[in-house]
């Protein structure tokens, strides 16, 4: 169940990223990491719709990781970007031909390769304060030298940095929502006389500010692979280390499994920068980011 319903949340944040970065690129740059960016967007149909679909993703993702481990249900979200990008190229008279394929291919087997060899297990959901207290801090530390070395960049050095930063982000949510699951098991009362949910909340409209930014600054090609890429990495690293969810360990499985993660990561870049989708974002940037005031 948690496989379906994580592919289910794939679909819907990839038609959620194509939406809404349609209307963030066409925003003024002076908005960018602000959350007044997310008000002038707010009043966009279509990013509205891309909202819609955002909010479903999330509705499956939690339910994926009520049922599954970190390890397993995040890097199945990776298939979104396959999603995400042929349907920005879809809206163009071009179409993605036999090599363009070949990054999907790659994606596709390192995530095979990794979630066969890897055979996560279940963890315990009771992380301890003091690995919270790491790993938020790290998170926060992490994400801010993403945006300081994006600040003041080329457009697509910026979406390229803010979609890390987003990415890294969105892992921590993805722990933080693993446990809010697990505590709304034990009760609704339970949950909300945790500090948990409230820093869900406010991660979540971080990550969001970033993730717009990211669209915001550059072509999709740069913020989307990157945010899809440090998602996976980062929820496995902590669903591995705070939540123990084990993965097979040892010289020849570690291997693989850092070798399958490289191999998901270097696809997903290749997929990005196929000629279809190239072309869509020229004729995109053909259009005046100011024309939406």
């Amino acid at each position: 169940m948690a496989v379906l319903v994580a592919l289910a949340a794939a679909l819907f944040y990839a038609v959620a990223s194509v939406l809404q970065q349609w209307e963030a690129e066409r925003q003024p740059s002076e908005r960018e990491l602000r959350p007044s960016l997310l008000a002038r967007l707010a009043v966009r149909p279509k990013w509205l719709a891309g909202l819609v679909f955002d909010i479903a993703g999330y509705v499956a993702q939690w339910i994926a990781l009520s049922n599954g481990s970190l390890v397993l249900v995040q890097p199945l979200l990776v298939v979104g970007l396959l999603f995400a990008l042929p349907i920005k190229a879809r809206v163009s008279p071009y179409r993605m031909q036999g090599w363009d394929w070949s990054g999907a291919v790659i994606t596709t087997v390192g995530l095979a390769v990794f979630l066969t060899v890897s055979h996560p297990a279940a963890g315990n959901s009771n992380v301890r304060p003091f690995t919270w207290s790491v790993l938020l801090a790290g998170t926060v530390c992490l994400s801010a030298v993403l945006v300081v070395a994006g600040v003041g960049s080329s457009p697509r050095w910026k979406a390229l940095s803010y979609g890390t930063a987003a990415g890294v982000i969105y892992g921590a949510c993805a722990a933080l929502t693993k446990a809010c699951a697990h505590l709304l098991s034990l009760g609704v009362v339970r949950l909300f006389e945790t500090w948990q949910p409230y820093v869900l909340a406010t991660a979540g409209i971080a990550g969001m500010v970033l993730a717009q930014s990211a669209f915001q600054a550059g072509p999709l090609d740069a913020s989307l692979p990157s945010l899809s890429a440090a998602d996976p990495v980062v929820s496995v690293l902590i669903g591995a280390i705070a939540f123990g969810e084990g993965i097979r360990t040892g010289i020849v499985p570690s291997t693989l499994e850092a070798l399958a993660l490289v191999v998901m990561v270097v696809g997903i870049f290749m997929l990005a920068h196929t000629e279809a989708v190239n072309a869509v974002q020229a004729r995109d940037r053909a259009v005046s980011p100011q024309e939406v005031t």
